[in-house]
């Protein structure tokens, strides 16, 4: 395979990812500084695909820069990327990912028609230490400890049981339970970690609220909101989830919606109904609309 290929070839983070699969599923040892050079892109995007994007495959770093672990290499196939797609959360960007389909994306005939723009994650790639051995840690269902960075000081997490790593809106939590409760804690937030060799039993109904969520506010108390969205803002809502637990409750004669939700913190809901002012406004409960107009009053006020 020719690496005699300009940046814009590679102006796609999709095609980014796959040729970087591919290669390192063909056995190359693949340099950050290099790779940048390639794709025409900053050193610190290369970084964030090898420590955050690429975490989840058995990557090894040696003086000589990434590989792949010579145990897994050439097992991956088609349905490998499928599945890394889906688990990386960008299988849902095509309509259909299928051998053709990633056959074209690999050798470039779809650079000039593709061009994929997302948030911006985390940097990961002082803690891939860290999410290795979490990941360990939650397969092998082995106790941890840790020291957890917070506005007043560091806290301490001693003999936390832990259950899944979780990616939301370009960050990393741990899902895991202290004490009784079930909480999320930022990953780059986790220092001083230590995997203790004590086990714990994964409990079902942990399991299935796990499943169930769609946000990381880990809490079983719930709050039904309803929200009034108005027409110029209804069809972005229409189009996608915009809040966890969001659904359609009715349409409006005048284009606008009624949106139902669940959340676990105000902090779910407000920030998105400021971001959609004046179009959208808390119908219930009342308490949260006035903590709403409340904050506005207090940022309208001359200081």
């Amino acid at each position: 395979m020719s690496r005699e290929r300009r940046p814009a070839d590679h102006d796609t983070l999709s095609c980014r990812l796959s040729q970087i699969l591919l290669r390192l599923n063909q056995g190359e040892c693949l340099r950050p500084t290099q790779l940048a050079r390639e794709f025409g892109v900053s050193l610190r995007t290369i970084q964030r695909d090898l420590g955050h994007r690429l975490a989840t495959l058995p990557l090894q770093r040696g003086d000589s820069g990434y590989h792949l672990d010579p145990r897994q290499l050439g097992q991956l196939n088609w349905r490998d990327l499928e599945r890394f797609a889906d688990r990386s959360g960008i299988g849902h960007l095509y309509p259909r990912l299928e051998p053709r389909f990633l056959n074209d994306l690999l050798d470039g005939r779809l650079d000039a028609a593709l061009q994929v723009h997302g948030a911006q994650g985390e940097d990961l790639q002082p803690h891939q230490r860290d999410f290795a051995q979490l990941g360990q840690a939650i397969q092998r269902q082995q106790r941890i400890s840790f020291h957890y960075a917070k506005d007043d000081g560091s806290k301490l997490v001693d003999g936390a049981a832990p259950y899944q790593l979780i990616h939301h809106n370009g960050i990393w939590y741990l899902a895991a339970v202290d004490g009784d409760r079930l909480k999320a804690y930022s990953l780059t937030k986790i220092s001083r970690l230590l995997v203790s060799p004590q086990t714990f039993e994964r409990q079902p109904p942990i399991e299935q609220q796990l499943r169930e969520e769609d946000g990381i506010w880990l809490n079983r108390q719930k709050t039904d909101v309803l929200l009034h969205i108005a027409a110029p803002a209804a069809s972005y809502f229409r189009r996608r989830k915009l809040i966890a637990g969001q659904r359609i409750d009715r349409e409006l004669p005048d284009g606008g919606l009624i949106v139902a939700c669940r959340v676990a913190h105000p902090n779910e809901v407000l920030p998105l109904v400021r971001y959609w002012l004046p179009n959208a406004r808390i119908l219930s409960p009342g308490h949260l609309q006035a903590e709403l107009e409340q904050s506005l009053r207090q940022y309208l006020e001359p200081r």
